[in-house]
């Protein structure tokens, strides 16, 4: 199965409390094989994710939905919701205690850029605050002239410079790029990653200043001075 048809049977995209991925009709065995091939194909990206799914009319037992989360959890990635149409569906996730509604976002509030050939001069410039519940995802650099609030998202394959304030969660290097950085000038972020290391919450400074994380020899998480002048 090549991306293409991995991508026409499960659409990935990001939601207020991790990642939705919406099924197409089709065998299950098939969609299962699919979304386990697109995690494998971007593990950085989906380790330690909370993912939600939405199967549509599937009537799923508790053997089909046991054997989805366990494949899940054995590549990082939790599975805390199930929405479907069918009863039958609902009630075995009710059992399994998994979440059956969701707040899914707006269209227009979450932004996938597809780019082909991306390099290491390639940004994508966003001139706006990014709301809660937004998720920005592009292969090279990403540059927001805005805030980052609570509850959005910016995954990006090489660094992400933020001109305001990050409150929400910031993931550079997406593909493993441990050079990659996140600048901001004032970094107050839910979750801070750099390729596949993951900071703990960051608390809100008195008095904020202009920072620069990245990883430090030993590839752990640091910031600095961010030296802007």
């Amino acid at each position: 199965m090549n991306p293409q048809e991995e991508t026409s049977l499960i659409q990935i995209k990001g939601i207020r409390d991790g990642l939705l991925a919406t099924f197409a009709q089709a065998e299950w065995e098939l969609l299962q094989a699919s979304l386990v091939s697109q995690i494998d194909a971007r593990q950085s990206f989906f380790q330690g994710a909370r993912l939600a799914v939405d199967v549509g009319t599937q009537a799923l037992g508790v053997n089909e939905l046991v054997g989805m989360r366990d494949r899940l959890s054995d590549r990082g990635v939790a599975l805390w919701a199930v929405i479907s149409e069918s009863p039958k569906t609902e009630k075995t996730a009710q059992l399994l205690g998994l979440a059956t509604r969701i707040s899914k976002p707006r269209p227009e509030e979450t932004r996938t850029p597809a780019v082909e050939n991306s390099s290491d001069e390639t940004a994508l410039f966003i001139s706006k605050t990014l709301r809660s519940g937004t998720r920005v995802e592009y292969t090279g650099t990403i540059v927001i002239l805005g805030d980052v609030n609570p509850g959005a998202e910016v995954v990006a394959g090489g660094s992400v410079i933020v001109w305001g304030r990050v409150r929400g969660m910031v993931h550079a290097g997406a593909q493993g790029d441990a050079s990659a950085k996140i600048c901001a000038l004032d970094l107050s972020a839910s979750q801070l990653r750099i390729a596949d290391e993951v900071s703990a919450s960051l608390k809100p400074q008195k008095t904020p200043r202009p920072e620069v994380a990245s990883l430090n020899n030993e590839g752990k998480l640091q910031s600095e001075v961010w030296n802007i002048d």
